[in-house]
């Protein structure tokens, strides 16, 4: 099966006669090119038109596919396509109307005069908002586009195709009409201002690819300023979806979650979040370690308030080093760092039974098939793996329930719920080492989360409805 990731189709015409398939074939064979797929496009007068669907490492290797096949005699390539692109040309989501306006009453009705009538009434119940327009369903998507995927600071504009593409999920799998805002600022007060700003149309904030510590300080400011949920995916999203895995890890090895020795490597919004949740459940023999090694009580180099937080919650022994330092005895490794910073050894030092979930895309921490023979239940961030920890399964199910429910915030109870729901979507009879997590498309779960979702928020006491 070709990757979308690097697939281009080249659109080549050549004289129709044998062996001219052949020749340009074995071209795209000797630059390196993994041939999906040949489809006739066209083939009259003694030509024939062929769209050649070809898998390439990366854009300078498409290019020098494409040089090889314009080089060869009689071959004329009309045009090279790119899969990806092609797909996101135009944008990938799209605003449609709900009510039909075919005649003067329906504009008389959705538009002035009538929608003055609707105004008056917001004005005189300012909670009928969630009943008479988009609030109740809408989320904004919020992003200054610092710290997209694994791609780091691209600004706003080339984040704004991964700001639709997270709307799309909203879309499919929560049902929730979401939209990209993109901020030309990386500045913390302009974003909290701007997001307030614009927050009276929205019924909850997602915020997203906003770099570390900088998306702490605004969450926090933005939770306290406004009485609307906002969750910042790359924290709270890994952290539940990791508790998820975890939860039904420890079934399979026979674990409680508070008698675990656990190492975190990175100290960014996911290792932060991650840890205050564990935390949170009981969990104190935690190793965090990042560039500059395990996070101690004392620690002077590279550390902010978030890393304090850390120093002074983890590590209750004061150990000191490095990554593979931390490595020994530990039952759970949770990779939230950057590809190939663990190895085969490390995990040899780790309990009997060890859990590694390597996270960092896309390259994991380790190699599931150098790691697998040494642990007993390993995922990744990656879906052409087993296991895979994906984000998706959370924001769309969370914020379906929130919004039901009207929440004014999302707390700890209504996550704790997420991820239970999450875990339980694996029933115990299909439990496996390479299965603890279900699929983005078991559709059922979704639900199950909202409606979980729903209840610790109406039961917690920060619901709008009862």
């Amino acid at each position: 099966m070709l990757s979308d990731g690097y697939t281009i189709t080249i659109r080549a015409e050549y004289p129709n006669r044998p062996g001219m398939l052949g020749k340009v074939a074995s071209i795209l064979g000797q630059a390196g090119g993994d041939i999906g797929a040949i489809d006739i496009v066209q083939a009259s007068g003694g030509t024939i038109v062929r769209d050649f669907t070809v898998r390439v490492d990366d854009e300078e290797h498409a290019r020098l596919v494409v040089q090889a096949v314009t080089a060869l005699p009689d071959v004329r390539v009309h045009q090279v396509t790119d899969r990806i692109l092609d797909l996101h040309r135009g944008g990938k989501v799209q605003v449609r109307n709900r009510i039909a306006l075919a005649t003067r009453q329906d504009l008389a009705i959705v538009y002035t005069p009538g929608v003055a009538r609707v105004c008056r009434t917001i004005h005189r119940q300012p909670d009928s908002v969630w009943d008479y327009t988009i609030k109740g369903n809408t989320v904004a998507v919020v992003t200054d586009g610092s710290a997209i995927l694994g791609l780091g600071n691209l600004g706003p504009q080339a984040a704004l195709p991964v700001m639709e593409g997270k709307a799309m999920l909203f879309k499919e799998f929560g049902g929730v009409d979401a939209w990209p805002i993109c901020l030309a600022t990386q500045n913390a007060d302009e974003i909290v201002q701007a997001v307030m700003a614009i927050a009276p149309a929205f019924g909850g904030i997602n915020l997203e690819d906003i770099s570390a510590p900088r998306c702490f300080t605004v969450q926090e400011r933005l939770q306290e300023a406004l009485d609307i949920p906002v969750f910042h995916d790359d924290q709270d999203g890994t952290a539940v979806v990791v508790l998820a895995g975890l939860r039904n890890a420890l079934k399979l090895v026979g674990k409680r979650l508070e008698d675990l020795r656990v190492v975190i490597a990175g100290a960014g919004a996911a290792g932060y979040a991650c840890a205050r949740l564990l935390h949170s459940l009981g969990v104190r023999d935690m190793l965090v370690v990042d560039r500059a090694g395990i996070i101690y009580h004392g620690r002077d180099k590279d550390m902010d308030p978030y890393k304090r937080w850390l120093a002074e919650n983890t590590n209750r022994q004061g150990r000191r080093g490095s990554l593979s330092d931390a490595m020994e005895g530990a039952d759970f490794f949770l990779g939230l760092s950057v590809g190939n910073v663990l190895t085969v050894d490390d995990v040899k030092k780790m309990a009997k039974d060890p859990i590694v979930f390597a996270l960092a895309n896309p390259d994991p921490e380790i190699r599931p098939e150098l790691a697998e023979p040494y642990v007993r239940v390993m995922a990744t961030g990656r879906s052409d793996f087993p296991n895979q920890i994906n984000n998706a399964l959370c924001f769309p199910g969370l914020f379906r329930g929130a919004l039901d429910a009207r929440a004014k915030t999302i707390n700890l109870e209504m996550k704790l719920a997420a991820a239970e729901a999450i875990a339980a979507a694996v029933d115990e009879s299909e439990l496996s080492e390479e299965y603890i997590i279900p699929s983005i498309f078991q559709r059922e779960m979704f639900q199950a989360v909202a409606q979980a979702v729903r209840e610790a928020a109406i039961r917690t006491g920060v619901a709008r409805v009862a």
